[in-house]
């Protein structure tokens, strides 16, 4: 019990706010991951991993059955649920993955901006181990693995201010980086190279057109931006 105890409050301890030009400054690293082509089709692999790791929770969260998750070493990926096809659990989930990410990275302002970086990266990795076991792909098992390792080692092996400078270099990224990929996606569909994405089934499910989706998306993912600065900026 001693060692629980001594556990808990390492996660649930607080840590003074960064100062801002320490902010600023994990701002530039996360857009540099998310606007240089060489670094962003690397780290893409973590978005994709918020994208379904949203989709499997919104379909649990809506009363489907979770078949499986498989991330794809060309960034893309697929989670499979089992329930009704159509109706408003089966729209919650299509929506959920391309807003996800962005609702993510804004859930982990709200826990920075309270003092709790050390906290989001334990909770970062009670995530990632959920979703560990959903994973039917070895690919997909390697992502989940790596990125689980690098945040454990930051978690264990950096100083509190190190891991709450690395705690926002993730949010800063998770929250630069999904309007990114809404972005992709129109590029895709543009180019009808993704007939069956996220936005086109939705078209499907609802009286509304894949456009109107891809809009949705990208309402959601700046606004959660917006909103995720104003609250680790001031």
């Amino acid at each position: 019990m001693e060692v629980v105890g001594r556990f808990w409050a390492r996660v649930t301890a607080t840590h003074p706010d960064l100062p801002l030009e320490l902010l600023l400054a994990s701002a530039l690293a996360a857009a540099v991951l998310v606007l240089s082509p060489a670094l962003w089709r690397p780290a893409r692999h973590a978005v994709t991993i918020a994208h379904e790791g949203a989709h499997g929770l919104v379909a649990l969260a809506a009363g489907r059955r979770l078949s499986g998750i498989r991330l794809h070493s060309d960034t893309s990926g697929l989670t499979v649920s089992a329930g009704r096809p159509t109706g408003l659990g089966m729209v919650l989930t299509c929506a959920a993955g391309y807003t996800g990410p962005a609702l993510f990275g804004l859930g982990a302002a709200a826990l920075l901006s309270a003092g709790h970086a050390i906290g989001l990266l334990w909770a970062l990795l009670a995530l990632l181990a959920l979703l560990l076991v959903q994973i039917r792909n070895w690919y997909g098992l390697w992502s989940v693995l790596v990125t689980g390792a690098i945040v454990f080692a930051a978690t264990w092996w950096l100083p509190p201010q190190g891991q709450a400078v690395f705690a926002a270099v993730a949010t800063w990224f998770l929250l630069l980086a999904a309007p990114r990929t809404v972005l992709e996606l129109q590029r895709s569909r543009r180019a009808r190279r993704a007939p069956d994405s996220d936005a086109d089934q939705l078209a499907r499910l609802t009286p509304f057109p894949a456009l109107f989706w891809v809009g949705v998306f990208l309402v959601v993912d700046v606004g959660a931006l917006v909103l995720g600065a104003r609250w680790l900026l001031t």
